[in-house]
């Protein structure tokens, strides 16, 4: 039983208060049939005539807890989403847990818990992973990385290299919701609003995709937002990424937010969003298996790949064209 309040460096040094850290918050929370904290290391069985997809992320977030979702459901969900957008199955995980000294045992706890609620919802299991305490003023509370590992049909080919001139772009929701409700956590405005992060496994999107003839990429639009996938597509394909302003999905709050600030909804992250490439012919099925899947209710087809020089334009609602430009300046550091 875990007696202090808060996190002491004692807890770090593999004794019997590290024992107790790991057993009775760790453990008793995310265990599952194939976790056992007396291996340094974990069997993983892996179906046969599959491609194994293996992923890693680190998370730093601030706050630790936001509208929508907390560094917990974060780190799960952004390694689930890395292995989806792949075309793989998540299956298992680890996660390493730095801990600064002197955190509250029982926001740890609660953020231990959503760790394991955000695993159970997205169907993987947290496998192995480590706890490390950093002296008083190293950290931010709480740091989280992750290593994910899952299954992608052999038959199922994405990647830059297959998009070409035509090919439709679609996402699944509206866009900049978690960068919108993250900064407006931090008060750093004194602005509150409405917005909730978007924060969620997209595994159940990007299956249903793939049963699409004609996908040929996924990605999910995390730190830089839509317009730095944009330009990751027009920089590999040697193309121009035309959006329509008109037809990209962005909430109404996170608009007037963006319009008081100076930001652009296109920069600014999604943590539970698909951005995928299809072929022209492709594009209504694709729409069609998004709108009838779960977290796919706000999809859109929002732009066009075209030839040209590799840029990123947006076509405005008045008519005109204007280049989003590749992100040079973190408008929302810390947000994932």
């Amino acid at each position: 039983m875990i007696e202090d309040r808060h996190i002491g460096l004692a807890y770090g040094n593999g004794g019997r208060l590290t024992r107790t850290l790991i057993e009775e918050l760790f453990a008793l929370h995310l265990a599952n049939d194939e976790l056992d904290v007396g291996l340094d290391a974990a069997p993983m069985h892996l179906p046969e005539g599959m491609v194994p997809m293996i992923t890693t992320d680190g998370f730093t977030v601030q706050p630790l807890e936001f509208p929508g979702g907390d560094i917990g459901s974060l780190a799960v969900n952004g390694t689930v989403n890395d292995l989806a957008v792949s075309g793989a199955t998540p299956l298992y995980m680890t996660l390493n847990a730095f801990i600064e000294e002197g955190f509250e045992v029982e926001t740890l706890e609660r953020l231990v818990q959503s760790v394991a609620a955000a695993a159970r919802l997205a169907g993987v299991k947290i496998v192995a992973g480590d706890t490390k305490v950093l002296p008083r003023g190293q950290g931010g509370g709480l740091y989280l990385a992750t290593t994910g590992v899952g299954m992608r049909p052999a038959d199922l080919q994405l990647g830059l290299g297959r998009i070409a001139v035509g090919d439709r772009i679609l996402v699944s929701g509206p866009v900049g919701d978690h960068g919108i409700a993250v900064m407006l956590a931090r008060e750093a405005f004194d602005l509150k609003g409405p917005v909730q992060s978007d924060c969620a496994p997209v595994n159940h999107l990007t299956a249903a995709l793939s049963e699409v003839a004609g996908l040929k990429f996924m990605r999910d639009p995390t730190r830089g937002g839509l317009a730095t996938v944009a330009h990751e597509i027009a920089m590999a394909t040697s193309t121009t990424v035309r959006l329509k302003e008109t037809d990209v999905p962005v909430q109404d709050p996170v608009k007037s937010v963006c319009d008081m600030l100076g930001y652009d909804p296109y920069y600014l992250a999604c943590e539970g969003r698909v951005v995928a490439i299809v072929a022209p012919g492709a594009a209504d099925s694709a729409f069609a298996a998004l709108k009838r899947t779960p977290g796919g209710e706000g999809a859109a087809i929002i732009g066009t790949i075209e030839q040209g020089r590799a840029q990123v334009l947006l076509e405005t609602e008045i008519g005109g064209s204007r280049v989003l430009d590749e992100l040079e300046d973190d408008p929302l550091p810390r947000i994932c």
